[in-house]
């Protein structure tokens, strides 16, 4: 190979790498405006909304069963608030049906989505029966109201998209020195990194969520861990809770 072609081929390979990751970020960001779009429409025909529940089978198509609301108890069973294979009485939803199959199936398929760390199996059914978890109308209010059930006093958190999205520390208020009070290691469940940890991949992945949450920290800012900062960790301030 000439020394020209050498040079082609790494100019090339660069250039085609570069359009494979805006590929995965664009198809990230189309799932979940997908999902989103869909579940503006479910929540308008049935506010109460909580689960979409399906069947997923090995060719990645998924049927549809319906909508679910929220458990009252953590031992209770979710409601049915909407059963596509009944047909018996009426729902605004059936007239969206075979849309919200889709846009489910569309939010879901690709293995890059962010939508599926909000899927799980539904344990209240013996077959193939999944719950998606529809996202918050404001996932940054959520993120706050998780956080501040065991770090009342949180403002902030920094953030990390190298770590899949990962929570490095809360800031809650301010140390004796009159700098912010950096907590590392955050006393929370399983199940709340869990969901926060779903919730920040989704904001990342949003530009709009991602313009409007995260702002850069201050150039002396020190990793917690050791590791070197880059571009990629973000300040991410909380908003009030109500």
């Amino acid at each position: 190979m000439t020394p020209a072609a050498h040079d082609q081929l790494a100019v090339l390979s660069a250039q085609r790498e570069e359009l494979h990751e805006q590929r995965l970020r664009t198809e990230k960001a189309y799932c979940l405006a997908v999902l989103d779009h869909i579940t503006a429409k479910i929540r308008t025909a049935c506010p109460e909304a909580v689960y979409v529940t399906f069947a997923f089978h090995g060719d990645r198509t998924l049927d549809l069963h319906g909508v679910l609301g929220a458990q009252s108890s953590p031992v209770g069973a979710c409601p049915w608030l909407w059963d596509k294979r009944d047909g018996e009485d009426e729902h605004a939803l059936d007239h969206i049906a075979d849309q919200v199959e889709s846009d489910v199936q569309t939010a879901l398929v690709p293995y890059c989505s962010p939508a599926r760390a909000s899927v799980h199996r539904n344990t209240a059914s013996d077959g193939n029966s999944w719950l998606l978890e529809l996202p918050p109308v404001d996932r940054a209010a959520r993120m706050a109201e998780l956080v501040r059930e065991h770090h009342p006093e949180a403002t902030a958190l920094v953030v990390d998209e190298r770590m899949a999205g990962r929570v490095l520390e809360i800031i809650e208020g301010v140390a004796d020195d009159g700098t912010p009070a950096r907590t590392p290691r955050p006393r929370w469940s399983a199940d709340c990194d869990r969901a926060l940890a779903g919730l920040l991949a989704q904001v990342l992945a949003l530009p709009a969520l991602a313009d409007r949450h995260l702002m850069p920290l201050p150039s002396d800012y020190a990793h917690p861990f050791g590791i070197s900062t880059s571009d990629q960790v973000h300040l991410m301030p909380l908003p009030p809770t109500a």
